[in-house]
C-alpha cells in the first residue's frame, strides 16, 4: 500500500438547494432538490499558515464559499451548466490559491428506483470545466432479479443493489442518463441470471454502447440476500467501451 500524498483541501460537503436543470424522474421541467459539494486543492503547504495563526483570515473561507453558493437558483441547460458556474464561483473565491476545483452535484430525484445520481467533474486552474472528464454514477439502483443457483434463488426474484458510473469523454456531455437506466432495467426485467458475474457484464455491456459519449463504465451489483452472516455478496467490473466495439 502506498502512503499518501500531502495535500491541502478545504471543502463544503453537501450543500442543499433548488434549481432547474431539466427534467426529473417524472419527465417534469421544474425545480428539483439539488445537493452541491466542492473541494478546492490548494497549492502545497498552504494551510501551513492558518494552521499555525489560527486565524481563518488566513485560510480560503468556506462560510464565504457556502453563501456564494446557497445564492445560486434559476435554471440551467444541464447539470454540467450549473458544475461550470459552482467551478466558476469557487476558483473566484479562492484565488491563486487554488490548483483544481471539485464539483459532486447530486441529483436524488432524477433516476427513479435509484437513491442518488451523481455528477464528478475535476478542473485545474485555467481550464474549462465543460471540457473536462466527467464521472457520473447512478447510486443504489433497486432492480428484482431471478439470480443464483441455489434452488430457493429459483424460484423468486430478489432485490440487487447495482451503482453504475459512467466515465465521460471530456467535452461530451449529451448524455440522456434515465433513458439509458430504463433500456437497462427493461433488458434485466424479464431476464435470469446464474451468476452476478453475468449480470454485471450485460449491464457494463449495455451501459458502455448506450452513447458514445462513454469512455468506460464501473457496475458493482451486491445481493443483500445472498448470505446469513454477511451483509451482500457482490461483483464489480470495469470495461472501457472499445473492449465491445464487435457490438456497434
Amino acid at each position: 500500500m502506498s502512503l499518501p500524498t500531502a495535500a491541502d483541501v478545504v471543502l463544503v460537503d453537501t450543500i442543499k438547494l433548488a434549481a432547474n436543470i431539466g427534467a426529473d424522474c417524472w419527465g417534469r421541467t421544474r425545480e428539483q432538490p439539488v445537493s452541491i459539494t466542492v473541494h478546492l486543492h490548494l497549492k502545497p503547504s498552504f494551510l501551513d499558515v492558518s494552521g499555525q495563526s489560527d486565524n481563518v483570515a488566513d485560510s480560503v473561507h468556506y462560510g464565504h464559499l457556502t453563501k456564494a453558493i446557497s445564492e445560486l437558483s434559476g435554471s440551467y441547460t444541464d447539470v454540467h451548466a450549473l458544475v461550470h458556474e459552482v467551478t466558476q464561483k469557487a476558483f473566484s473565491l479562492a484565488g491563486e490559491n487554488a490548483d483544481a476545483v471539485r464539483v459532486v452535484v447530486g441529483l436524488s430525484k432524477l433516476i427513479l428506483l435509484a437513491e442518488d445520481f451523481e455528477v464528478e467533474v475535476i478542473t485545474p486552474r485555467g481550464q474549462d470545466s465543460l471540457q473536462q472528464v466527467a464521472k457520473v454514477s447512478v447510486k443504489g439502483l433497486v432492480m428484482p432479479v431471478l439470480i443464483g443457483v441455489n434452488p430457493p434463488e429459483r424460484l423468486a426474484k430478489q432485490r440487487v443493489i447495482t451503482n453504475i458510473t459512467f466515465y465521460e469523454k471530456s467535452g461530451m456531455h449529451q448524455v440522456n442518463y434515465p433513458a439509458i437506466i430504463k433500456q437497462i432495467s427493461e433488458e434485466i426485467e424479464n431476464t435470469a441470471y446464474l451468476t452476478l458475474e453475468k449480470f454485471v457484464l450485460q449491464i457494463v455491456r449495455s451501459a458502455c454502447i448506450a452513447s458514445d459519449a462513454i469512455e468506460a463504465v464501473t457496475t458493482r451489483s451486491q445481493k443483500p440476500s445472498a448470505l446469513s452472516f454477511a451483509h451482500s455478496s457482490g461483483v464489480e467490473i470495469t470495461r472501457y467501451r472499445d473492449a465491445f466495439r464487435w457490438l456497434r
